[in-house]
Formats: C-alpha cells, structure tokens, sequence
C-alpha cells in the first residue's frame, strides 16, 4: 500500500472512530433522560409482550384513571396523594384491580378529578411497609371528546367546580 493511500484509509478511520464514540455518548445520554411508558398493572405484574418490570428508583410515566375516593389532600401544603387504575371499558373500579399510589407536591391541573384520565412523571419509589408508589413531579389531566371550557359549562348550568387553594397551601410551594 503506498502512504497516500495509507494517510487517506487512517482520516477515513480517525473520521468514523469518532463518529462511533459521539453517536455513543449521545445515545448514553439519552438513555438516562428517558420516561418509560406504565399502566399500573404493568408496574405490577410486568410488561404483556416481554414481562419488564420497572425498577425501584426508575423515572417512569404513569397513566391510568384516578380511583374515585383516593385523593387525599394535606390541608397545610400542596402535597396530594391518589391512586390510579387501568383504563378499562367499561369503567368500574374494584379492590381487586391492581392500583398505584402517587405523590405529588404541587398545583394540579384544572381538569384534574376522580374518574379522569391522567398521565404523571416522576421516579418508581417503595415505602417503608414495600408498597410501590409513583413520586411525581409532573401530573397531567387528560380531556375526552366531551371536554367543555368552564365557562360554556357555566353557561349551560352543569355542575362545574374549580380545584381551590387556600393561602397557606400556596405560600407552602415557595
């Protein structure tokens, strides 16, 4: 081989090693900022199609429906407490259902309530008595194609109520 040929093959080499090493920190990087999509039940009992489980301590995003007579709010905070469900038709909760709790310290969206579709991100957790929970840092309410502005709903007199907070609960997020 003579060295022009050898210089030309060793640059196209260098070119490609390096092309190689960045597509590889890039995809590394990636990687570690991804939320994985979860159902509950998914948490519970494993992906259908290849049985993953989540890990405790991975950042998922969870969806599912809002357990009626879940939500637990503390009267001194923002901090909110519910449980989710599998979206199944038709829509009945039971005990038996696989449920996850979520945590989540902040203002919800005005569509938030029970029985409503929501999607959280936030980190897979187990508490001290090993119950998993979702600790949230982001929740948000999904419409269906019955969704109304409030204030048409107002308008036509359905029973509409803003999520309140009082003074205290705001102060407490600052």
């Amino acid at each position: 081989m003579n060295p022009r040929r050898k210089k030309r093959l060793t640059i196209v080499a260098s070119i490609l090693i390096g092309i190689g090493v960045v597509a590889g920190l890039v995809l590394y990087a990636l990687s570690q900022n991804i939320d994985l999509f979860y159902t509950p039940s998914e948490i519970t009992a494993g992906k259908k199609d290849s049985g993953i489980k989540p890990s405790v301590g991975q950042r998922i995003r969870i969806g599912g429906l809002v357990v009626p007579d879940s939500v637990k709010r503390d009267p001194d905070n923002l901090k909110v407490t519910f449980d989710l469900a599998d979206m199944k038709m038709p829509i009945v909760f039971d005990k038996n259902d696989p449920m996850i709790a979520v945590y989540y310290e902040g203002i919800l969206p005005d569509l938030f309530r029970e029985g409503q579709g929501i999607v959280a991100n936030g980190t897979l957790t187990r508490d001290s008595s090993g119950r998993l929970y979702v600790e949230a840092s982001e929740v948000l309410a999904k419409h269906d194609e019955n969704y109304m502005p409030a204030e048409l709903a107002d308008a036509q007199g359905k029973d509409y109520k803003k999520l309140e907070y009082t003074e205290k609960q705001l102060k407490s997020k600052n």
